[in-house]
């Protein structure tokens, strides 16, 4: 019996010396959360912006609006690590990546090339890869990172919530996270594009809690454009329709409004509802060709014109005009993509899936290839309904 007790005693002894505890643990007073980064090319290196959250401005329960609910730190070094590391010399805290929402390139720098940026990022243990990536267009992200915005507190989390909205519902942008980005550098059949993001409004006012404290913020922070790249370095942007058409090309295209002139003048507006699109690859007498098909249904929702509706023939075209319309920013897109030389749509993909031996010839030459290559579209709309009325009060307005 006492050699069974000797023998129990030993076992929890041994049991707690392997119970170390959190070793590793992080206290949350020690640690300033980061929501935004920013990186901007400097005269030698990198000029590195976090933007950190002060938790006694944005807990619940709290009025706020005496401080501002974020800080802004920076500094320069010859890697984003030791950057990062210097800030210490102003943080009251050791800056915490796992919560990262938004990390904003510099536009300057993005021309330069992006991707040893990247590195610290993908290899850092304790952050996450699903943050979203931008282009500060025509800006640097410091001054992007510096941007009051009214709603959200936090300025990170409005940019985080706002490209996942205006991608849902108007299309001209895409959401990208690390991993995907990453993918689109390394890979030859396709190439990156990422969301621009600009500054409307004076920068300086931007900074200020005043800015929040008006209707009309004068300051704002607005997504803007597609930013195209070869490899890791912009070379282009999308403007509006062609980055719808990107993302209908994509099928990233999931809701959005297609204005179309009517018949007899004035214009109608339809709001796509579901967007599918398959892109073919073939490859015929030794040329690549691409199909894309674009298949959509759409309700009417807005008539700004006298057309009846319930008319013969017109919603079919409403749907021809309509369909008109996004192959015209579609081919537009391509156009602006052949031009620049990158193909950001995923075709060589495409010619990959189709015919992997003529891919394995020419894939160190798509880049040039691509310039001629021929693309196609099929595009099909179906409207569903016109809504609560027939005919527009329009036409019973007295002139």
């Amino acid at each position: 019996m006492r050699r069974v007790r000797m023998l129990g005693t030993l076992l929890l002894i041994l049991a707690l010396a392997t119970a170390t505890g959190c070793w590793n643990r992080r206290e949350l007073n020690d640690l300033a959360i980061v929501t935004a980064l920013g990186v901007d090319k400097a005269e030698r290196g990198y000029h590195v912006s976090v933007q950190v959250v002060d938790p006694s401005e944005v807990a619940a329960g709290t009025s706020g609006g005496s401080f501002s609910p974020v800080t802004t730190y920076d500094a320069t070094g010859d890697t984003m690590a030791e950057a990062i590391r210097r800030m210490t010399t102003v943080t009251p805290r050791k800056l915490y990546f796992a919560h990262l929402r938004i990390f904003v390139i510099g536009e300057a720098l993005a021309r330069e090339g992006m991707g040893k940026s990247l590195d610290l990022l993908s290899r850092d243990q304790e952050g996450r890869t699903d943050f979203y990536i931008v282009v500060a267009k025509g800006h640097k992200a410091f001054d992007v990172l510096r941007i009051l915005t009214p709603m959200e507190k936090i300025p990170a989390a409005k940019l985080h919530s706002s490209l996942q909205v205006s991608e849902r519902a108007w299309a001209p942008t895409v959401s990208v996270q690390l991993d995907d980005l990453i993918t689109e550098i390394v890979d030859k059949g396709v190439q990156p594009a990422l969301t621009g993001i600009t500054i409307k409004g004076d920068p300086s006012v931007g900074r200020q809690l005043q800015n929040l404290k008006t209707p009309d913020t004068p300051t704002r922070l607005q997504y803007q454009g597609i930013a195209v790249f070869r490899s890791d370095k912009l070379i282009g942007w999308l403007n509006e329709s062609e980055s719808k058409g990107f993302s209908d090309i994509t099928n990233r295209l999931k809701s959005t409004m297609v204005e179309i002139q009517c018949p007899e003048g004035g214009k109608l507006a339809v709001e796509v509802i579901r967007s599918k699109s398959k892109m073919e690859g073939s490859v015929k007498n030794g040329k690549p060709e691409v199909v894309v098909t674009m298949r959509s249904e759409a309700n009417v929702a807005d008539v700004e014109c006298h057309m009846h509706l319930t008319g013969r023939n017109s919603l079919e075209e409403i749907e021809k005009r309509a369909e008109e319309t996004m192959q015209l920013n579609a081919e537009q897109a391509v156009a602006k993509a052949q031009k620049l030389g990158t193909d950001v749509f995923g075709f060589g993909e495409a010619i990959h899936r189709a015919s992997p031996a003529y891919w394995k010839r020419v894939q160190n030459e798509w880049d040039h290839i691509f310039k001629e290559l021929t693309v196609s579209f099929k595009v099909d709309m179906k409207i569903r309904r016109i809504g609560t009325v027939g005919e527009s009060f329009l036409d019973e307005m007295k002139e």
